[in-house]
């Protein structure tokens, strides 16, 4: 397996540095593409192929009548034409009318001579968000759908525009009246319908709660609009893709969306709604507010499967999925990057992406300071091969068909997806004073037949874990014999970790914790329109740190020095390293929140030791995705609307440090540089050879180094009898081995307690007797959130891990 692995990683890697006629590619993206605006955010909101180019738009934040956003052509030869008849926007629409031959996208309407026309915001306000098929007069008009439930109807040669519902920005209440939620995201026509999905709330809760009821899926005949179900949603679509449904009476339509159990998706099929529920493999996304999405997408990229972005995972998905074939959702892998749209243009992936907000809206936290974002938004697209879209994160995913949720005796869940993973388990509890028995049943083809499995009992104020990994099913689903209360059924399911230790051959020349002599400096995307990399430089020999001076580079990957005598000190004060809210024990990490709250993590190893430089705690790596790097291991860390600590996640522990991090033109740029490196085709060294930085791309990160650390909750901690430790991170590890010890003359017994589902349900798991001699035990089948500890006694006590 692991040899596998290293060839594909390197097939990979090759691929992702070959150029094409000249232009330079590190990681799948080209510098040069990169799309800016001089908007709080920059999103890139379609991509899509018509007469063999590449167009796309990128977005502004919320700007229903224009912006300084643009419309790109991009040539086989990956020239960028900015087009002249850009007007801006929030634009994420596109559809190709097969009667009249046009790509619509955006407010722009292209012709198969590849002539553009602009439907200007005068003439259809809001921010475009979806086109669909009309339900009466398919041939000759389209409807768009705005974000904020403006609906209309275009003749699509005329292109004249008639209103059938005023989109609520120009309302007193921004979010509409029509339907519940905000937020609007995708919407298509089947079945005598229009579907259309909203994904948010409005109002300070929806900021701070993810778990309040928000969003919406509905449905509007053409006459009288109905709510489907009061939950967030994303996309909706069909398997006639970006055409439309060839048979719109009878092919069926999907929508993803989520609440805070879990995914959700929606089949509609033979004009009935049936509901499924998936795993998450990322936090990142949640958020009341809907915010943190960005246009989770389902596409055709020329493969046997459709793929399917959401929460963080690629997933293949039927082409013919239906109420009747539902099996083969599969997961990929994982992924970091914020992909707002994606297609295939000839023999790769193009994913347009959303990477480096200027306003990084709530996305502030103690652990970074007073940092300052990005001085001007900016995205890129991402050119992937396919077949790395199963070689980036191990996918992880955890969901819950009942969190917390009142059940009644004999009512099925929803059906929850088993199949896909190496690794699956079902953890029961609930609050109910008597022993609760739960029934399982799988449909096995995806066909909807279920087929009874084992009844599970589950004792009181305690969590049972039920093996799943040697069933084979498409799908589960749970009942209870009796009502009972607090009831909650988590899945948690991982593959297998076939990573190696050590980091691949892309991150050669980062510098080691050993190195003596290393470059670093501060990094962050300049304003002012300058479009470049600004470095305040430093060079660590020994003990000695010394500034050098400050650099900037651009698009052609020239790292100059620049004579001003004010950027260097702009960039300390507002791009200085800040480590605030982290202590460091005898026993791991500890993060204290916005709130005060204290969360453990391990370090890479137990004699990790922070170079002279210092190092970068956190920063914003994505549009709303920060990363943690805390004692030597990478982390994805949700903002805190979205989970925050509770909900972060190991990516990598490198055997590199670094300095600093940042986002700039779509690429990963890191500092701390082995001053000994030549330049590569990830290291970009200055001419004057004083100063270097790495590029890739966040996602390169998996390819880091198999994520591992020791640590723990107490190391030779003095206990009280009851008192209970701290939470310490369990999640993104794989191999985990227990020692637990105390020095007390009598023995104690220690109760381990795990909170499954990151919302502090902290429930026993296990007891230890320990006396004299250390007691030991192998923890690779725990994949709950956190763990902590409490003994029955006063003692001086160790809670040790070694993740590997």
């Amino acid at each position: 397996m692991r040899i596998r692995y290293l060839a594909v990683m390197g097939m990979v890697l090759y691929a992702g540095i070959a150029g094409a006629d000249g232009k330079r590619c590190i990681s799948g993206i080209y510098p040069h593409l990169a799309m800016y605006n001089n908007e709080g955010e920059c999103g890139t909101g379609v991509v899509a192929v018509w007469g063999n180019r590449l167009w796309t738009v990128t977005y502004a934040p919320h700007c229903p009548n224009g912006s300084s956003d643009k419309f790109y052509e991009i040539t086989p030869e990956l020239e960028q034409i900015v087009r002249p008849e850009s007007v801006g926007g929030t634009p994420a629409n596109r559809m190709i009318h097969r009667e009249s031959g046009q790509l619509f996208i955006g407010p722009y309407v292209i012709d198969r001579d590849l002539k553009v026309r602009v439907i200007p915001p005068s003439a259809m306000f809001g921010r475009l968000t979806a086109n669909m098929r009309h339900l009466t007069d398919p041939a000759n008009k389209i409807y768009y759908a705005t974000m904020e439930e403006g609906f209309y109807e275009v003749d699509v040669r005329s292109l004249a525009v008639k209103e059938l519902y005023q989109d609520a920005n120009r309302q007193p209440d921004h979010g509409g009246k029509l339907l519940p939620g905000y937020h609007g995201k995708g919407a298509y026509t089947a079945q005598g319908r229009v579907v259309y999905a909203n994904n948010g709330e409005t109002g300070a809760a929806a900021q701070r709660d993810p778990t309040i009821t928000s969003g919406v899926l509905a449905q509007w005949d053409g006459k009288d609009w109905e709510v489907v179900l009061r939950n967030q949603f994303t996309e909706v679509t069909g398997p006639g893709g970006i055409e439309g449904n060839r048979d719109p009476a009878r092919d069926p339509l999907w929508s993803i969306g989520w609440d805070y159990r879990s995914l959700i998706l929606m089949v509609l099929d033979g004009g009935k709604w049936r509901r499924y529920r998936l795993p998450k493999g990322s936090h990142s996304y949640d958020g009341a507010h809907g915010w943190n999405t960005e246009w989770p997408r389902i596409r055709e990229i020329g493969e046997e499967d459709l793929l399917m972005t959401m929460h963080g995972t690629f997933w293949r998905f039927p082409k013919n999925l239906s109420a009747q074939r539902s099996a083969g959702i599969r997961p990929r892998s994982n992924y970091i990057k914020v992909i707002g749209d994606f297609c295939r243009w000839n023999d790769r992936i193009v994913f347009g992406c959303d990477d480096s907000a200027k306003s990084e809206f709530l996305n502030k936290r103690r652990a970074k300071g007073n940092l300052k974002g990005p001085g001007q938004s900016n995205s890129n697209l991402w050119f992937v091969e396919p077949e790395r879209l199963d070689h980036l994160g191990p996918a992880i995913g955890r969901g819950a068909v009942w969190m917390h949720d009142d059940v009644k005796a004999g009512e099925w869940s929803d059906p929850y997806l088993l199949d896909g993973y190496d690794r699956r388990d079902l953890y029961l509890f609930h609050g109910a004073s008597e022993t609760a028995r739960f029934r399982l049943a799988f449909d096995r083809a995806g066909n909807g037949q279920w087929e009874e499995g084992p009844e599970v009992t589950v004792p009181p104020g305690q969590v049972t874990v039920v093996p799943l990994s040697a069933e084979r099913a498409a799908w589960v689903r749970l009942a209870m014999r009796q009502t009972a209360r607090g009831v909650t059924a988590e899945f948690l399911y991982v593959n297998g970790d076939a990573r190696p230790l050590a980091s691949d051959a892309r991150f050669a020349g980062l510098a080691r914790p050993d190195t003596a002599d290393r470059l670093g400096g501060l990094v962050y995307g300049r304003g002012a329109n300058l479009r470049t990399l600004g470095v305040a430089a430093y060079r660590q020999t020994g003990t000695t740190v010394k500034s050098v001076g400050f650099y900037q580079m651009g698009a052609d990957l020239k790292l100059e020095k620049v004579a001003d005598p004010n950027a260097f000190g702009y960039a300390v004060t507002n791009y200085g390293i800040h480590r605030d809210g982290v202590e460091l024990d005898v026993a791991s990490a500890v993060m204290i929140d916005n709130q005060g709250k204290r969360w453990r993590f391990p370090r890479a190893s137990a004699d990790w030791q922070e170079a002279k430089l210092g190092e970068r705690l956190c920063r914003e790596v994505c549009t709303e995705r920060d990363m943690l790097n805390l004692c030597g291991i990478f982390y994805e860390l949700p903002a805190e609307n979205a989970g925050g600590f509770a909900k972060a996640r190991a990516i990598a522990t490198p055997d590199f440090t670094v300095h600093d991090y940042c986002s700039w033109r779509g690429m990963l740029i890191l500092t701390g540089i082995d001053a000994a490196a030549p330049a590569s085709d990830h290291i970009i060294r200055s001419a004057d050879g004083a100063v270097a930085v790495w590029a890739g791309v966040v996602d390169d990160l998996w390819a880091a180094g198999k994520a591992r650390g020791v640590g723990g909750p107490w190391k030779e901690s003095d206990v009280k009898a009851g008192a209970v430790s701290d939470p310490y991170l369990l999640t993104g590890f794989d191999r985990k081995a227990l020692t637990l010890s105390q020095s007390g003359a009598e023995q104690v017994t220690f109760t381990l307690e795990i909170d499954v589902t990151g919302m502090g349900d902290w429930q026993p798991y296990k007891r230890y007797t320990v006396g004299h001699a250390p007691v030991r035990d192998t923890l690779d089948s725990l994949r709950a959130y956190w763990l902590r500890c409490r003994t029955d006694a006063d003692c001086r006590a160790t809670v040790w891990l070694e993740y590997r």
